[in-house]
């Protein structure tokens, strides 16, 4: 891939305790008012003992470092094929709980109470059900762990490659470690792309966003199709850079991914949903939408 990512130990490639200590970094650096956050304030959430971890920092070092062009490309064509697996939706999300890390201080619910909640949360508000489809669906591109790809490789905010990294990206300062950063075709403003050329034609860094969209392109609405793809994108959604690479169709799609964005990460509440209440609704809208099994 022309870099030595492959040789990172285990350690090294998953430095984070749990996939959810991303989100704890996310919370601090993105704070909401406490409309979706039922349960509790927004400042309660994420409250470990000890400070802000290291073990994030280390998470970005390596994402910087390795999210190149090229390995992209490699990912892309190793996982869009979606010839890995293929399951009953309903199985897949007990494929996604084998997720479960107990080191959440959050709560102690499953990957799919997570998403039931965000989906929830969406659905009381009133939004279209193929907003709440999304809410249900948004993280099963996490499975990617499953099939033992590192965590950098997973999660971890998405940027543009094949262009000058911004510098609002967090921990700007680890691209200088990327090869793609001593590489002149790639650190122009445009890079390999043109000006106004449209998201749809950017290839984004490497993650459970791009895979979970992939999978789901033929099925949703255009707005949740963005809320998939670009709900890590947080140097576009919520500091809004790369200005110069977006269409008119990104600027019209924007008020959806960050209509998104607080439901993605204020939702959870310790108190379990009753599915057995909400199978019936759950079960009639995946299939409104959905086909019979999911491939991987």
């Amino acid at each position: 891939m022309g870099t030595n990512q492959n040789n990172l130990s285990s350690k090294e490639a998953n430095p984070l305790a749990n996939l959810d200590e991303w989100e704890d970094d996310l919370l601090r650096r993105y704070p909401e008012p406490d409309s979706i956050a039922t349960a509790k304030t927004t400042e309660e959430y994420r409250n470990y003992d000890e400070p802000a971890r290291d073990t994030v920092k280390e998470f970005y070092r390596i994402n910087h470092t390795y999210q190149t062009y090229e390995f992209v490309k490699g990912k892309r064509d190793n996982y869009l094929k979606f010839d890995k697996k293929e399951m009953p939706i309903w199985d897949a999300f007990q494929f996604l709980n084998q997720l479960v890390d107990d080191s959440d201080p959050d709560t102690d619910l499953d990957q799919f109470q997570h998403l039931l909640q965000t989906s929830e949360a969406i659905r009381r508000d009133g939004h279209p059900d193929w907003m709440v489809l999304v809410g249900l669906m948004h993280d099963m591109g996490k499975v990617l762990c499953l099939f033992d790809e590192p965590q950098w490789a997973v999660v971890g905010d998405t940027f543009p490659v094949g262009c000058a990294f911004s510098d609002k990206i967090v921990y700007p300062e680890f691209f200088k470690n990327n090869p793609d950063y001593s590489n002149p075709e790639y650190q122009t403003q445009y890079g390999i792309y043109k000006k106004g050329c449209g998201l749809r034609n950017v290839t984004m860094s490497w993650g459970h966003d791009e895979y979970v969209y992939q999978m789901l392109k033929d099925y949703i609405p255009e707005g949740g199709l963005y809320m998939l793809r670009y709900h890590s994108f947080y140097s576009w959604h919520r500091e809004g850079q790369y200005e110069y690479l977006l269409d008119d169709k990104d600027r019209e799609m924007l008020k959806w991914v960050q209509l998104f964005n607080p439901y993605d990460l204020y939702s959870k509440n310790p108190v379990p949903p009753d599915w057995n209440q909400l199978k019936p609704y759950y079960e009639d809208l995946v299939a409104k939408y959905l086909p019979a099994t999911l491939k991987f």
